[in-house]
C-alpha cells in the first residue's frame, strides 16, 4: 500500500468501515510511514476528543412545535341546554388521554421517519466507501469476464440472491466482471461495469435499506449514487459518472429485469 491509497481509506479506517483485511494493511502502512502514522494518530485523537465533550444537543423547540401543528384539531360537539355543561373528571382525563395518544402516534411517526432516512444514508455511505474500497488495486472483481454466463453462476452460493448480469456493451457499458462485497455487514453481489475510463458498481442484495419502486438519486463524497428495489432486489449503482449517464445506465438494468426470461 502507497501514501495515496493510505489517504483514501484513512476514514473508512478511523469510522470502522474497512474489513479486517483492509484494516491490517492500513495500519501496517501507518507502522512503516511516520508522515502517515502520524497523522492517522491525530485523526484518532481528534475522534476521542470529539466523542468526549459534551457536543449532544436538547431536543429543540420548534419539534415540539412541529408535532403539536401536526395534531388535528378536536372540534367540541354544541349540544343545546339551558346551563353551562360543566367537565366532569371521566371527560377531562378521557380527553388528555386522546390527545396524548395522538401526540404519541405523531411522535412515532416523526421517529420512524428519521430512524429510515438515517438508516438509508448510512447504507449510502456504504456502497461508496465499498465503491471506493474497490477502486484500489486487486479489489475490483473476483471474477473477471465479460462473459454474463459465467459471472452470474459464479456468485451461486457465495449470495443468497441471484443477482441480474446484464451484458450492455453494445450500450457503451463494459461488463468487466464480478466481486463478493460487503456492506452493513451482510454479504452482497458487486457487478463491475466500466464507461470510458469511469467504474460503475452495481451492488445487488435482499435488504440493503427502504424499497423503492421508484429510483431514488444521491450524491456521497462526490460520487453518485442511485437506489432502487425490483423483482424482490434492491440495487444500488454508484460512480463517478455524471448522472445523466449513470440514469442511463440504471433505466437499461431496470428495462432489462422488465423483461420476460425468454427476451433475455
Amino acid at each position: 500500500m502507497n501514501c495515496a491509497e493510505f489517504e483514501v481509506l484513512l476514514h473508512a479506517l478511523i469510522d470502522g468501515e474497512l474489513d479486517a483485511g483492509h484494516a491490517r494493511d492500513v495500519e501496517a502502512h501507518a507502522a512503516i510511514c511516520s508522515a502517515c502514522g502520524e497523522k492517522l494518530a491525530s485523526f484518532r485523537a481528534m475522534r476521542d476528543a470529539m466523542s468526549g465533550a459534551a457536543l449532544k444537543e436538547t431536543t429543540p423547540a420548534h419539534l415540539r412545535n412541529r408535532i403539536e401543528a401536526a395534531l388535528p384539531v378536536l372540534q367540541a360537539r354544541v349540544i343545546p341546554m339551558r346551563g353551562l355543561l360543566k367537565p366532569t373528571r371521566r371527560s377531562f382525563f378521557g380527553g388528555f388521554a386522546v390527545g396524548s395518544a395522538l401526540s404519541a402516534a405523531v411522535a412515532a411517526s416523526l421517529m420512524l421517519a428519521v430512524v429510515r432516512n438515517n438508516q438509508e444514508q448510512t447504507i449510502a455511505d456504504e456502497v461508496v466507501s465499498a465503491h471506493i474500497r474497490s477502486l484500489q488495486a486487486g479489489h475490483l472483481m473476483d471474477v473477471a469476464t465479460s462473459d454474463q454466463h459465467t459471472v452470474k453462476p459464479w456468485f451461486n452460493g457465495r449470495v443468497d440472491v441471484a443477482p441480474p448480469v446484464v451484458d450492455l456493451t453494445a450500450e457503451s457499458f463494459t461488463l468487466l466482471g464480478g466481486r463478493l462485497d460487503y456492506v452493513n455487514s451482510e454479504p452482497v453481489a458487486a457487478i463491475v461495469y466500466q464507461r470510458r475510463k469511469h467504474v460503475i458498481n452495481l451492488f445487488v442484495a435482499q435488504h440493503l435499506g427502504g424499497r423503492h419502486p421508484r429510483i431514488v438519486a444521491d450524491s456521497v463524497q462526490g460520487y453518485n449514487v442511485r437506489h432502487w428495489s425490483q423483482d424482490g432486489l434492491d440495487l444500488w449503482a454508484v460512480s463517478d459518472l455524471v448522472g445523466d449517464e449513470l440514469d442511463e445506465f440504471v433505466q437499461k438494468i431496470a428495462s432489462a429485469l422488465r423483461r420476460p426470461p425468454s427476451a433475455s
